[in-house]
């Protein structure tokens, strides 16, 4: 059974030289038969911007825990977190001082119906390009090409083996 509330606080957050660290997550699926890539994107909690899931890695998690903790919170979506997609760091929007963020891709398993931010964010399925075109936060969207140069290196690499 999974709680339905989101952690809330600072009390357990981890920080780096100053540095709150935070993990974001880029969930996404294979449409159809097709193989349509699609990634989920969700509104800020006053509605104003796009972006991935993501908040604070706390100190009683592994990095991919809060990953997929921040993805069931704010998105409602479970799944299969992958390997990290890299470091970045950047400003945050309401205070003068810097995050660390971590990002991963997350395959997901399963699309909840209830989950602890439904009444705060909308959630949309959307392909990559127009993902890119949502999302406010220049880091995220570096995460974004990097997943993608993943996926698109990984493709060549089966079809390469497959063809010989």
């Amino acid at each position: 059974m999974m709680c339905l509330v989101s952690r809330t606080g600072r009390e357990l957050q981890r920080y780096d030289m100053g540095r709150r660290l935070v993990v974001g997550c880029i969930p996404y699926r294979y449409k159809n038969e097709n193989g349509e890539l699609e990634v989920l994107v969700i509104s800020s909690q006053k509605g104003h911007a796009m972006m991935f899931p993501k908040g604070g890695w706390e100190l009683d998690e592994s990095v991919e825990e809060a990953a997929s903790r921040e993805c069931f919170e704010e998105a409602g979506v479970v799944g299969i977190v992958e390997c990290e997609l890299g470091k970045w760091s950047f400003k945050s929007k309401r205070q003068a001082i810097y995050h660390e963020g971590y990002m991963f891709p997350m395959l997901v398993a399963e699309q909840l119906e209830l989950w602890p931010e439904k009444n705060l964010r909308q959630r949309v399925w959307m392909k990559v390009e127009e993902a890119r075109e949502v999302c406010q936060s220049w880091w995220m969207k570096e995460a974004l090409d990097v997943f993608v140069e993943r996926l698109t290196s990984t493709t060549f690499i089966k079809q390469d083996f497959l063809n010989n």
